[in-house]
């Protein structure tokens, strides 16, 4: 069994096979996914809100980032670890952004994600300069939320779109791997799928891209304060875990557990 690489990924692009991503934040779920094959594990920002509690990406800092990194790496034999660099890690200097990726590559990520393009295209630049291979993330970016004002739709109106399709583009002419596509139409994002050689991995943004991501607490029912249109729940694991806790509750109140057999 062969890990995961870019030419993987770009061999899939080619051959017309879908290619899957999942968030992951810890060694246990790690190894499961990974077990499962799954193609691109992301240890993503995201863990701000359904690791940390917080109510946005914003807060998570490069420790946080390179904890959750190294637990994920140590569980994933196949899957391609992928880690996003977090709020004010690329954004002030090229040299920060290339120190805080190798900070990220060290801990055990096979790769980084930078979200956006004009603002921070010599840093994307310049870290694959350094040999560290980057995956692109348009439309939606969530670092960007305050100055959107908000979680909603990109690439709406004709403008927009075009300037997507063209910053893919240009994604792809600094070198990125792969490219994150987030909240945008459906017939939007097939049009950069068409636009660029590269995979394109969509979450919220339809059918027609090369793979899919979900955060994998929201794909399992697991977190529920904040619940997006384009997340499909395959399992209720959180339900499954609150009808354990209350359980084991009553079984400890009652006298019932440890039993007999639980007991030395």
């Amino acid at each position: 069994m062969n890990k995961v690489t870019t030419k993987t990924l770009f061999e899939k692009k080619q051959k017309g096979e879908k290619i899957t991503m999942l968030t992951a934040y810890d060694y246990t779920f790690a190894k499961i996914f990974d077990s499962c094959m799954v193609d691109i594990l992301l240890v993503g920002d995201s863990l701000g809100m359904v690791i940390l509690g917080y109510d946005s990406t914003i807060p998570v800092t490069m420790d946080d980032m390179e904890h959750h990194v190294k637990a994920v790496a140590r569980g994933a034999k196949y899957s391609m670890v992928v880690a996003d660099m977090p709020f004010l890690s690329y954004h002030t200097t090229t040299e920060d952004a290339v120190k805080n990726a190798g900070r990220l590559i060290r801990a055990g990520a096979y790769a980084v994600k930078m979200e956006g393009c004009d603002d921070v295209y010599d840093k994307i630049e310049a870290v694959i300069k350094a040999q560290i291979p980057v995956m692109g993330h348009l439309g939606l970016t969530p670092q960007s939320v305050n100055i959107f004002g908000g979680y909603d739709l990109r690439a709406k109106e004709e403008a927009e779109a075009k300037k997507l399709v063209e910053d893919a583009k240009k994604l792809e002419k600094a070198g990125v791997f792969a490219i994150v596509l987030e909240k945008v139409p459906a017939h939007v994002a097939k049009q950069v799928q068409e636009s660029v050689k590269v995979p394109v991995i969509g979450i919220g943004a339809g059918p027609y891209c090369d793979g899919q991501v979900l955060v994998c607490y929201d794909m399992l029912g697991m977190y529920e304060d904040f619940k997006p249109k384009f997340v499909k729940r395959y399992a209720e694991v959180g339900n499954i875990t609150k009808d354990a806790v209350t359980r084991y509750i009553e079984e400890v109140k009652k006298g019932e557990f440890p039993g007999k057999e639980h007991s030395y």
